[in-house]
């Protein structure tokens, strides 16, 4: 059956700033895992929709019990693909990625959606939906749970990221316009890209 990962929670940040971040959210000291990132195609529909195909390298570290079962010389990388498409119209952010080689170990499907509400032209809401599954006869259900459990860690970080981005981006619109930041920049900047106090994020597995 596989393992199902269900996530909404608001960040305190524009639409359209959180898209700005969303590009420029690598390198960070929270993804040192992801290696490289490269666009593959990118293109713009009639309709005003950006869409974009991106290839990351992340690095693919096995739990100790898996490495004395699977052969040494199995990859440490694995390759994402990332699928993109910006709906300024609507302003919405759908992503899809999926990892191509260790299908078979180990697939993981993953689908954010990062929606711009008009009546809360400040926040913007992300749902984060992923699908882990394992083709691997008599270890799938561990495969699956370890994939569960590295998957929630990784989506932690992937939001420590974007709001370091988010952060990145408050405090050079702040110099931008008024010379040299305040000392307090950062911090009002961090109270601006994190997620709503009132709100806890759902999580559902």
């Amino acid at each position: 059956m596989g393992k199902y990962f269900f996530n909404e929670t608001d960040i305190r940040s524009a639409w359209e700033h959180v898209l700005c971040a969303f590009w420029q959210r690598y390198p960070n000291p929270y993804s040192t895992h992801v290696l490289t990132e490269d666009v593959v195609f990118r293109e713009v529909t009639p309709d005003n929709c950006l869409l974009s195909r991106r290839l990351l390298t992340k690095t693919n570290r096995l739990p100790r019990w898996a490495e004395r079962i699977f052969p040494g010389n199995l990859s440490r990388s694995v390759y994402i693909i990332e699928d993109s498409i910006v709906d300024p119209n609507n302003r919405r952010l759908t992503t899809l990625t999926w990892n191509l080689n260790h299908s078979k170990l180990m697939m993981v499907v993953e689908r954010c959606v990062f929606h711009g509400e008009r009546e809360r032209p400040v926040w913007t809401h992300l749902t984060r939906e992923a699908w882990i599954s394992s083709g691997v006869f008599g270890l799938s259900r561990p495969i699956q749970e370890f994939g569960l459990s590295r998957f929630r860690s990784n989506q932690m970080k992937a939001m420590k990221g974007l709001e370091h981005a988010l952060s990145k981006l408050h405090i050079s619109a702040a110099q931008s316009h008024h010379g040299d930041a305040p000392k307090d920049s950062s911090e009002k900047a961090k109270n601006m890209t994190s997620p709503s106090s009132s709100q806890k994020p759902q999580e559902y597995v």
